[in-house]
């Protein structure tokens, strides 16, 4: 079918369902990792533990399929490189560092869409509470 994109390693198109590209679904959760993300000054000086959950949208017949780690995405890796921007630059907003932890889902080829989750437990708020979250869905397709 022309203009249809086809699932990675394979000549199938993506499964659609009402115009919506379906995807299979790789979830990572409670990533933890510290970070020096805040408005505060307390915040980039002390640092304080994050917590990150991703979703990554891809196909996963290929993979399946030939029972083949290279067909797929490697969340090991994933795993590595979401630490890592925690733990890199800092910014002020959570959104941001969602952003930036999403960019860096979708660098690997098979990801096609990605859904981020970034906890932050510890946040400065007076009042009683159990999380602060940000989600945000990215997607290159």
């Amino acid at each position: 079918m022309a203009g249809v994109p086809t699932a990675l390693g394979s000549n199938r198109p993506y499964r659609r369902l009402s115009g919506v590209i379906r995807v299979d679904r790789v979830a990572l959760r409670g990533l933890k990792a510290r970070g020096h993300h805040g408005v505060f000054p307390r915040e980039r000086e002390e640092g304080q533990t994050f917590l990150v959950d991703l979703v990554l949208g891809l196909d996963t017949r290929a993979a399946a399929a030939d029972d083949d780690l290279a067909k797929t995405v490697h969340y090991g890796i994933v795993a590595e490189e979401v630490v890592a921007v925690v733990e890199g630059e800092p910014v002020n907003l959570i959104e941001t560092l969602a952003e930036r932890i999403a960019r860096a889902c979708l660098k690997h080829d098979g990801v096609l869409e990605v859904e981020v989750t970034v906890h932050k437990p510890d946040a400065p708020i007076t009042v009683p509470f159990d999380d602060v979250t940000v989600t945000i869905t990215r997607s290159r397709v």
